[in-house]
Parts: structure tokens; C-alpha cells; sequence
């Protein structure tokens, strides 16, 4: 029989091994019990590993042995409702090594869900490497797959994307991408079949479009930010920049260098060598770890939690080099916002976007930030122009195109309102329970980064600020120091211009002005 053991390793991060030993049904019960709480805490998944001494030494077992402990895993998943992958096995001191990857099984409306933003420099193939995931279908190097994705004509007709832009990559139990089996995409169908979703974000990536960029990420909080560059165009445009936000806001990255059909392999090494440059600078600090099979596909995988490690991935979307290791990764990539801890707070979503919908309303949609909320319920709507909230009512709720009666954090949910109506609604307001106690902010104090500007910023410095869904020009009206450089830090009291907004300590936002850019925390606000 195997008993499952748990160690914490030299990273800090949870691991876990299995021995063989005789055990109970009560031991069984309590290592099932062990097994969903670390499914739970990492968000639906989970990694175990086979044949590690109580020392942490990879001792290994039999052919024989293994073949039990996995038989036994298996037991212990289907108590909890969860499957398990055997993704990856070594040889240790005396046998085998095993790593095993398990999920929790598909539970109503609730897959484990993931979102990654896709960022990069313009003509980088963002979209097109999107379009090429979702749909299982290779380009055809003239624009089909970026077509397959594109939300306007005119994107189609520049091959540039100028919007945000979410589509859903599903895969099975089994780990098998579900879009590939699709005759068409189906944001729905995908929703309802799938154990696991990457939601792909792709981000514009011109920098006359840096405000749309900026905006999908303060909207969407991604898990993981990637980093699309053109293998022959190299480190160009606003790939520094892309680079630098990621950093500023915390995201875990990972490389994909595509177009390498089209690169010279001269051209491709030296823009690897760039990109390896840049992750090693000081103040970046990254280890860039370059995926060459699938054993590294797992260590990526289980090390960008901790956001030391950079893989990098080399992809042709004409040829399909390199995709089934992207694929293989997105499916072990575990969630890494804890989005179940926040159920239970007072409901609170920020508008994204808003529709007219003939026969139904005004329906407004965005990322639930924390709590739940159901269908006929109650909520607050606000802050409109006057700093007033409303109560309006939740006729209907929508989430991946599939109605539900209630819907939780994390999630991407569209809510049909009654009590409003469209032209008094815009994007940033929020959608809150009343337990909330939403207060207007005209003003709040932050302690702030600046993360560049050519000159010095001053009392009366009026950039853009981005906040959850939140854009709009704000004025500093006090601030420590007299005068304020790239990389200086300090507590700022800043007042928005136009109307107030809902903003709450602790609260993360850019703010930008031109090229200008910092970054900062809410540490108190003001609704005067």
C-alpha cells in the first residue's frame, strides 16, 4: 500500500512522495483528506512525486512497487473526485522516480480556470499564436489564424490588433485540448466539456495602443503574462516596456519566440541571446530556461509560481514546431491566484463592458473580484457622475456564454441589470454587495514607484491612472518629496479629475503619461 508523505523543498514550495508501507482505512481516509486540501489550496491541482525517501533523496522503487503506489493514488483520487497523469519519470538511487500531475475532477460551472496575457511587440505573432491554439488549425503565414481571432475589420485589414481580446483554450480529463475536436469554436461548448481553461488574453501590441494594454491587464488579473517575440525581428518596440510592466506588477512570465520557420538560425540564436540578456540584468534577476522536451515542459511548469524561472519556448505557427510542449504547459500550469479564498468576502466586479441587448437590456460584464452573487439578487451600481450608488437588480447572469444562477470570484460573468439605465453606465463603475459599503473616491493616498520618465514630476502632474477597469486622469496634489525621477519611491496624495471612482486600500495601479510610467498601492482614500 502507499502512504503518502508531504516535505517542503529548498524553494519553499509544497512537493509530496509516496512510500509503500501498511495502512488502514482510516490512514487511507486521512491521506484522501490531506490530498483534496492540496488540491483545494492549489486551485484545482496538484503535483505528487514517487519513490522520495523521508530525506528528500530520490531513492526510487521497482516496477512493481511503482505500480502499486499509483494504483493506490488512483484510489485515493477518485475518493476526492480528482484524476491523475503520470507526466514524467527518472531514475533514482535504486529504481524509478515518478511525478504525477492531478486535477480536480469537473465540478458544475467550476473547471479549474487559468488567464495568461499575451504581450509583445507589434507584429510579434501574439494573435496569430492564439488564433493557431484555439483552434488546432496551423497558418497559413498570410494572416488566417490571426483572422480566426481578430474582434474588428479593421484588425483583419492592418493585421493588428487594437483591442483586447479573450478566447478559451479547454482541455479534457485527460489533458486532450478540446478545441481541436470542435468544428468550430464555441466559448460555451468548451466551458461546459473542459476539466481545465487557459483563458488567452491577447493584448495589443503597438505602443499608440499602450492604454487598451494596460487596460486588459488591470482588468482581467492575469496569472501569468507571456511574452511573444518575433524570432527574426528580435528585442524590438515596446518589448522592453511589455517586459518592464510585467516585472512592475508581479506576473510570472514565460518566453514564446515564434516565426522561427522564417528566422536564419544565426538570427534566431542572437535574438535568444538578447532575450537571455535582458531576463539577467539587475533588478530582473531571472533564470531563463530554454524548453527542449517534455521533462522540461514539467519543470517550467511546476517552478513559475515562483517567478525566478523564465522558459522560453520556440514555435512555428505555420509549421507546428513547439506546440504541443506550449499546450503540454498549459495544462500543468497551475492557477496561481487563490480565487477560492475570496468567495466568501462581499461581492464586488468592476464594469468592462457594456451591451444593449434587444428584448433583455442593459447588460454589463466583467471580472468578479471577490464573493458571489446570484440571479433576482440585489447589488449596488456606482459610482455615476454624481458619486451616488444605486441598487439595482440582477435579472439574469452569463458566465463563458452559459447562464448560471450564481457565479463566484474569478470569473469572467456577463449580468443583465434592471435599475439602470445604458447611457447613465460606464466602464470602471462597480457592480457590489451592499455588506460592501461602497464609498465614492475623489481622492486617495498611495505610495508610488516610478518606473520611468524623461524629466521630474511635480505637485500638479496629471497622468492617466489604470485600476481594475478603471481609466481616468487624476492630479497629484501633494507628494513627500520636492521632486520626483525614474526609479524614486513615494507617498502621494493624488485627486481624479472628472468624477469619482471606487477604489479601496490595497489596490494596485499604473499610472502613465506619454512614456511616462509608475506604479502604486492605495494605502487610504477620500470620497470628498
Amino acid at each position: 500500500m502507499a502512504v503518502g508523505m508531504e516535505r517542503e523543498s529548498e524553494e519553499g514550495n509544497k512537493e509530496f512522495k509516496l512510500k509503500l508501507a501498511p495502512q488502514t482505512p482510516e490512514r487511507v481516509q486521512e491521506l484522501a483528506t490531506q490530498l483534496l486540501y492540496r488540491l483545494e489550496e492549489g486551485g484545482g491541482e496538484a503535483f505528487y512525486e514517487i519513490g522520495i525517501s523521508d530525506s528528500g533523496e530520490p531513492v526510487g522503487l521497482s516496477p512493481e512497487q511503482l505500480k502499486d503506489s499509483l494504483s493506490i493514488l488512483g484510489q485515493l483520487s477518485e475518493l476526492v473526485g480528482a484524476s491523475y497523469q503520470l507526466v514524467r519519470v527518472e531514475r533514482g538511487e535504486r529504481g524509478d522516480v515518478a511525478e504525477v500531475h492531478l486535477i480536480r475532477q469537473r465540478r458544475l460551472n467550476d473547471p479549474v480556470c487559468l488567464n495568461v496575457a499575451f504581450l509583445g511587440n507589434v507584429d510579434a505573432g501574439k494573435s496569430t499564436l492564439k488564433g493557431v491554439l484555439i483552434s488546432g488549425e496551423l497558418d497559413d503565414g498570410n494572416g488566417k489564424a490571426m483572422e480566426r481571432v481578430a474582434r474588428y475589420l479593421h484588425e483583419i485589414k492592418s493585421k493588428r490588433t487594437s483591442s483586447v481580446a479573450v478566447h478559451a483554450l479547454g482541455f479534457a480529463e485527460d489533458s486532450t485540448p478540446l478545441n481541436s475536436t470542435l468544428l468550430h469554436y464555441n466559448e460555451a461548448e468548451i466551458f461546459l466539456k473542459s476539466a481545465k481553461i487557459a483563458f488567452l488574453i491577447d493584448l495589443a501590441g503597438h505602443e499608440r495602443y499602450i492604454r487598451t494594454t494596460l487596460a486588459g491587464l488591470m482588468g482581467h488579473s492575469p496569472d501569468y503574462a507571456c511574452l511573444v517575440v518575433s524570432a527574426n525581428a528580435g528585442t524590438v518596440g515596446t518589448f522592453k516596456e511589455h517586459l518592464g510592466i510585467a516585472l512592475a506588477l508581479g506576473l510570472p512570465l514565460f518566453v514564446v519566440l515564434t516565426k522561427i520557420d522564417l528566422s536564419p538560425e544565426e538570427v534566431t540564436k542572437r535574438t535568444l541571446s538578447e532575450i537571455e540578456k535582458y531576463l539577467k540584468l539587475p533588478g530582473v534577476n531571472k533564470i531563463p530556461f530554454l524548453i527542449r522536451s517534455k521533462s522540461d515542459v514539467v519543470t517550467a511548469a511546476r517552478n513559475m509560481p515562483h517567478q525566478r524561472v523564465v522558459p522560453i519556448f520556440m514555435i512555428s505557427n505555420v509549421t507546428g514546431t513547439g506546440l504541443d510542449a506550449l499546450r503540454e504547459f498549459f495544462w500543468m500550469l497551475p492557477p496561481r491566484i487563490k480565487w477560492g479564498t475570496k468567495h466568501e468576502a462581499p461581492f464586488l466586479a468592476y464594469v468592462d463592458e457594456k451591451f444593449n441587448v434587444p428584448g433583455v437590456g442593459l447588460v454589463v460584464s466583467g471580472l468578479v473580484e471577490q464573493g458571489r452573487a446570484k440571479s433576482e439578487e440585489t447589488l449596488l451600481l456606482g459610482p455615476f457622475y454624481d458619486g451616488s450608488f444605486r441598487k439595482v437588480r440582477v435579472k439574469s447572469i452569463q458566465t463563458n456564454r452559459v447562464f448560471a444562477e450564481e457565479v463566484g470570484a474569478g470569473r469572467d460573468a456577463a449580468f443583465a441589470i434592471a435599475g439602470a439605465g445604458y447611457e447613465e453606465v460606464r466602464k470602471g463603475m462597480a457592480l457590489a454587495d451592499d455588506a460592501l459599503d461602497p464609498k465614492p473616491t475623489w481622492s486617495f493616498r498611495a505610495k508610488v514607484r516610478i518606473l520611468h520618465h524623461p524629466t521630474t514630476i511635480r505637485v500638479g502632474y496629471t497622468p492617466v491612472v489604470h485600476s481594475h477597469t478603471i481609466r481616468q486622469a487624476a492630479r497629484i496634489a501633494s507628494m513627500g518629496m520636492q521632486a520626483l525621477r525614474t526609479g524614486d519611491v513615494d507617498v502621494i496624495t493624488m485627486r481624479f479629475m472628472q468624477h469619482p471612482e471606487l477604489l479601496r486600500p490595497g489596490d494596485t495601479f499604473i499610472f502613465r503619461e506619454g512614456r511616462a510610467r509608475g506604479l502604486g498601492i492605495v494605502l487610504d482614500v477620500d470620497s470628498r
